[in-house]
């Protein structure tokens, strides 16, 4: 079933003024259900003073915003053409004081002791509307800075733990005095003794002391050089203000809690839940841990592998974590929780696991709609319904298995069903490596999960061709902390193609097509990375694969059936994608590149030339090159027609070069809706790689020293409605520069910037989500 919509909108000047009357409208504000002749807070400023940069300021700003008192917070609602406030509140300089208070709190959490905030008012009458602004006037001071720390606890195994793990330590020396950050530290440390066994360690039995006060300066002098350096030093205490920070165990904790302890007895109830108290159940031991059912929903032996403590084992807190975390992430249980019991008067504590099962299985179905246009089969609208099923419990051992089914079709013009489509497809994913390596360690082998792909499909185009592909493949992946690695080995895949009258008279016309509307057989290797990162406000994503087709099924020699159908090739490609965000604003950059070689090597001379048309490369649409419709973009700077002899309906290539970027910016919020505005660039196009007897020259086949003249341009503005749980983008583009127009109706176009008429040059998208992921 073709993707994504592409419709052509009448006029771009409209589509300008309609966004710019929206965003001017936006920012009126209509007061409803006012106290009337009385003030009431219409609008609240912070005001920022002294030596303070303004990227700190304007978080400052942000922070203390968040301490108004909620009788003084101004709230409103954007429409489409304004905002609406309702049920404004009555000023009162009470709420005024307390948010002073708040605000005077948070500085000094953050360090700033010497603080000054004031506030003043102003009211504007509007009939019988008496509109208040209350600004409030914030002069931070200067921060309180950590002159030295030092843990000073009484406990000689605590102090040299906390001493061997200084160096991760949250407070530093000449950092701001900011009670988060030495909370955190008080954190860390509690999570360091019990990762260390101390299993009843707790936050209240750490203090933090520091004083200001250095005690040199209040030794008595008559030296008048001393005094004038005790004076010196007083000065430069009074512009750089510090504090020394000392963290020890506070008087009267209860010695127990300084207990190291170790693990006892493990038991597990894998399928507990209220129904199972009286139930009988099941009672064995396996691999030291007692394992106690009742209903025989999982095997016993899938449960010692995922509890990451054995008996004996020292007491560590993030060990006991990951246990939690690991039964979560299956999926296969709703509730998960793991109960310490210490032994009265013992070093030893026993953990109760107990696991209350999701349900088993889950149904999912949804439906959805497209519109294109083909050169081939007119307007098309189309309509898809997917449905799922979802084990959670596959063969009683934690697996996720999933089926789903899509059947879809395509109306056109001139017949009533274009398309039909069809496919079912099935997924098994082990929480394991299946069959077991010991030799992988075991920090690698708790992330991994095996998959088992099953996937086949029957799409039938009307008078073009009928395809049913099939495809299996067995795989890993590993994550490892922001870096996902996936392997599918093997992955065999099996396309035949029929053709119809349409599609042998195309090849009349085009033979190149033949090489390209291929049917055949893919014994494939393919490798994924994934990394994500994210820092301060700069978000990335970079993305790898590459794939091997032929080895080892080419070593079979006289074959006939590998060697009429067999591909062997090598395609690899990359995407970077990085976004950054200044306020509410977003810039995001994209490039992508992939290249596939079909190898000589291939035994059938009509796939030697080209990678099959369902592993190529294509252009254009709502998330590529958006001034074109799908797959209309391209070869190079080649001029061939839609429709007609000679025509490619279709454009497909073995090498994509295409970069985007793209500017996000607010506009507005009606009924709660955010819309967002966008502006954007587009860059690229496809190629071949091989220059076969009937391409149009060198026009169709990558060569650099050709990409100013093959690369395609558009230019665009967009709204992107969020509704928090998906987002529907709306894009208008401009072909700035077409390399490949049809030469019958738009080949004076060729290459020429903003050529086009404004009707004949421009495309609408419609899409969902994002088009670059972030």
């Amino acid at each position: 079933m073709v993707q994504g919509p592409s419709v052509s909108i009448s006029s771009f000047r409209n589509f300008l003024i309609s966004g710019t009357v929206l965003l001017l409208a936006a920012s009126c504000t209509v007061v409803k259900h006012y106290p009337p002749n009385k003030p009431f807070v219409y609008k609240t400023n912070i005001n920022i003073k002294g030596n303070i940069s303004s990227d700190s300021a304007a978080e400052l700003v942000s922070r203390l915003k968040g301490q108004l008192d909620d009788s003084i917070r101004v709230r409103s609602v954007s429409k489409v053409l304004w905002s609406v406030m309702k049920n404004p509140p009555v000023y009162n300089s009470e709420y005024a004081e307390k948010s002073k208070n708040y605000m005077t709190a948070l500085l000094n959490s953050m360090g700033y002791f010497r603080d000054t905030i004031s506030y003043d008012t102003a009211v504007s009458r509007k009939g019988d509307q008496y509109q208040t602004t209350v600004s409030f006037t914030v002069t931070p001071g200067k921060v309180v800075r950590i002159d030295s720390f030092t843990y000073n606890i009484s406990e000689a195994e605590l102090q040299r733990i906390a001493v061997a793990n200084q160096k991760d330590a949250f407070v530093k020396k000449g950092d701001p005095f900011a009670k988060s950050t030495i909370s955190s530290e008080l954190d860390r440390l509690v999570n360091l003794y019990r990762d260390s066994g101390y299993l009843r360690f707790g936050r209240e039995v750490l203090i933090g002391l520091w004083d200001t006060l250095d005690v040199s300066l209040l030794r008595p002098t008559f030296d008048p050089a001393e005094q004038l350096e005790i004076l010196q030093k007083l000065r430069e205490r009074r512009e750089n203000p510090t504090a020394n920070l000392e963290i020890k165990l506070k008087p009267g904790f209860e010695s127990s809690k300084l207990t190291k302890y170790y693990v006892g007895d493990i038991v597990i109830y894998p399928d507990y839940g209220p129904d199972t108290l009286s139930a009988n159940r099941k009672d064995e031991m396996i691999e030291g841990i007692r394992v106690i059912s009742f209903k025989n929903m999982f095997r016993p032996k899938i449960l010692p592998e995922n509890i990451y403590f054995r008996r004996g084992d020292l007491y560590s807190q993030s060990v006991y974590a990951k246990t939690i975390n690991r039964f979560n992430s299956l999926g296969t249980w709703r509730l998960v929780s793991i109960e310490p019991i210490a032994r009265k008067n013992q070093d030893t504590a026993d953990f109760t696991i107990r696991l209350t099962p999701a349900s088993k299985y889950s149904f999912t179905a949804n439906l959805e709609g497209s519109r294109n246009q083909s050169a081939v089969s007119g307007n098309l609208f189309g309509i898809g319904l997917n449905v799922g099923l979802q084990n959670r419990n596959f063969a009683k051992a934690a697996n996720i298995a999933t089926t789903s089914i899509r059947f879809g079709i395509e109306v056109s013009d001139s017949s009533f069903v274009q398309t039909k489509q069809l496919a079912v497809s099935h997924t098994i994913y082990f929480p394991r490596v299946v069959p077991k390596m010991k030799w992988i360690p075991a920090k690698f082998k708790e992330n991994i999960r095996t998959s088992l792909i099953f996937n086949a499909s029957n799409t039938e185009r009307k008078d073009l061709f009928n395809l049913t592909t099939t495809n299996a493949s067995w795989g890993y992946e590993l994550q490892s902390k922001n870096v996902l690695i996936s392997i599918r080995l093997p992955n065999i895949e099996y396309s035949y193609l029929k053709p119809r009258q349409k599609l042998l008279d195309l090849f009349t016309g085009n033979p190149a097509l033949k090489n390209i509307f291929t049917d055949g057989l893919i014994v494939s290797t393919i490798l994924g990375v994934t990394i994500n990162r994210s820092k301060d406000k700069v978000q990335q994503i970079f993305r790898a694969n590459a794939e091997l087709s032929g080895f080892p099924a080419s070593l079979v020699r006289n074959n006939k059936f590998l060697n009429d159908n067999l591909y062997q090739f090598f395609k690899i490609d990359g995407e970077m994608i990085r976004k950054m965000s200044f306020g509410k604003n977003a810039l995001v950059l994209r490039l992508f590149t992939g290249v596939g070689y079909e190898f000589n090597s291939t035994s059938n001379p009509d796939k030697r030339n080209n990678l099959p048309f369902f592993k190529q490369y294509f252009a254009g649409g709502p998330n590529s090159m958006r001034a074109w419709g799908l797959r209309k973009l391209g070869r190079g700077s080649s001029q061939r027609p839609f429709s007609g002899t000679g025509s490619t309906p279709e454009r497909y290539g073995d090498v994509q070069l295409e970069g985007n970027i793209e500017y996000r910016f607010p506009l507005f919020k009606p009924f709660g809706i955010k819309v967002d505005g966008a502006l954007f660039s587009d860059i690229g196009n496809i190629w071949f790689l091989k220059k076969a007897a009937d391409t149009l020259g060198s026009q169709e086949v990558f060569n650099f020293s050709r990409l100013p003249k093959d690369l395609a341009v558009g230019v665009g503005i967009g709204f992107r409605i969020d509704f928090s749980f998906f987002v529907i983008r709306l894009d208008y583009s401009y072909k700035a520069k077409d390399p490949s127009p049809d030469p019958i109706k738009n080949g004076a176009y060729q290459n020429k910037w903003f050529a086009y008429p404004l009707l004949r040059g421009d495309q609408f998208q419609l899409g969902i989500s994002y088009p670059f992921i972030l």
